[in-house]
């Protein structure tokens, strides 16, 4: 292991033509090693990166001439990416990724990592995230990391040491942040039905975007929460100031906040900082199906483009482009579901624009198919669909669908006999 600056590195003494490079996603992004990787990617000659939800700008389409991106996702700037034609897409559960960055044609040839000093010679920690980079870690011919001043301290599963590095740059530099969006009106009147069927003392995991956010806004008067989640957003850190989220009740790491990663602003980041109520844990033990059925009262939420009228969801593909993932949400709301006094929910508008999002039959590909269907949320109510007949879900979907929808939408189910 060696210690040297960044603008003296050169990466085409690690990076090779025909690797696979993978980095931690969202706040965990070591930007100093990204950008340079970019600048000198043609020196390399032609490589790949696997991508994960980018919070900043550093993969642009024209970076294409001489790497090939790979996702789960087309989140975040990844859309750019997918709209131009240079991002593909691994349709997979997020359980999984560890698996498949360390063997087969997935597997990192290259681990870039963004770690925070501890204070103790020669250890460093995860900083903003474990997530599934801990595998590509153990497994990648070359691992690379950025120690950077500014990036949050926090603990987790694992430490790490320097003789599991290649080479260390040093940096103080702000990490890469997103800033929260804001919800509509509308949003919030879902987030409003969401909370409405949230109990004190359960256990919440929520999904990426601002519906999910707006939910936990709308929980500041329950007590006793817990989190176990994929990520860790600003407005989960807001409940853990007020109190609201104690974790006092989990039926599993009692005390403690558990997630992959941080996804969010300075706030979130400063307030995990040597915070000993959080935890950042590998995706093996986030979304491992185990552990989430062992957690009394898990609540997840997730988000959807558009649900059926059983129960199916779509949540990747709009108008034949891809703009979301698999992700995560199928492992929770099945965790969810075999969770003793579990609660998995998807929750969306019931309208974009003028077109409704409950449909008769889905615009893209199952993500979730109805044999996984649990609580569905619009604006105007929730429906369970929990053990459910075909027939009557559709009178349940029907009554959580925009008013102006409704009528077709049942003249199309009974049209295929009253189910959809």
């Amino acid at each position: 292991m060696g210690a040297t600056a960044v603008e003296e590195l050169e990466l085409a003494r690690y990076v090779r033509p025909g690797d696979t490079v993978a980095w931690g996603q969202a706040c965990a992004e070591p930007t100093s090693l990204t950008q340079l990787l970019m600048r000198q990617r043609a020196d390399i000659g032609r490589f790949r990166c696997f991508l994960g939800i980018p919070v900043s700008d550093t993969v642009r389409p024209e970076h294409a001439d001489h790497v090939s991106f790979v996702s789960y996702t087309a989140s975040g700037s990844n859309r750019a990416l997918y709209d131009a034609g240079t991002l593909d897409i691994v349709p997979c559960h997020y359980s999984v990724l560890p698996r498949l960055l360390c063997a087969g044609p997935l597997r990192a040839d290259v681990a870039l990592l963004q770690l925070a000093p501890t204070g103790r010679p020669g250890i460093y920690s995860l900083g903003a995230g474990d997530d599934y980079l801990s595998a590509a870690i153990d497994t990648a011919r070359v691992v690379l990391a950025e120690v950077n001043e500014q990036a949050p301290c926090t603990a987790g599963s694992r430490e790490v040491h320097e003789d599991e590095l290649d080479l260390v740059v040093h940096t103080s530099r702000e990490p890469a942040y997103a800033e929260p969006s804001s919800p509509g009106e509308t949003a919030r009147r879902v987030a409003h039905e969401v909370a409405s069927i949230v109990p004190d003392g359960a256990t919440l995991q929520c999904g990426v975007g601002a519906l999910p956010d707006a939910v936990l806004a709308e929980l500041g008067d329950r007590t006793d929460l817990g989190i176990h989640t994929g990520l860790l957003s600003d407005a989960a850190a807001d409940l853990m100031a007020a109190g609201v989220v104690t974790n006092a009740r989990k039926s599993l790491d009692r005390g403690r906040t558990v997630a992959g990663m941080l996804m969010g602003s300075r706030r979130v980041a400063e307030f995990a900082d040597t915070n000993p109520a959080i935890t950042l844990r590998e995706t093996g033990y986030t979304h491992d199906p185990g552990v989430l059925a062992a957690l009394d009262g898990l609540v997840a939420i997730n988000t959807a483009l558009e649900v059926d009228l059983t129960g199916q969801t779509n949540a990747e593909e709009v108008g034949g482009s891809y703009v979301g993932a698999v992700g995560g949400a199928v492992d929770f709301l099945r965790g969810a579901a075999r969770a003793r006094g579990g609660l998995p929910v998807v929750a969306l508008p019931a309208t974009a624009g003028e077109r409704s999002r409950i449909v008769a039959r889905l615009g893209g590909p199952v993500t979730t198919p109805r044999c996984d269907a649990g609580v569905v949320v619009t604006e105007y109510g929730v429906a369970d669909l929990r053990g459910v007949p075909l027939a009557e879900r559709v009178e349940r979907m029907l009554a959580i669908a925009h008013p102006d929808h409704r009528q077709a939408l049942a003249e199309a189910a009974e049209s295929s006999g009253g189910r959809s």
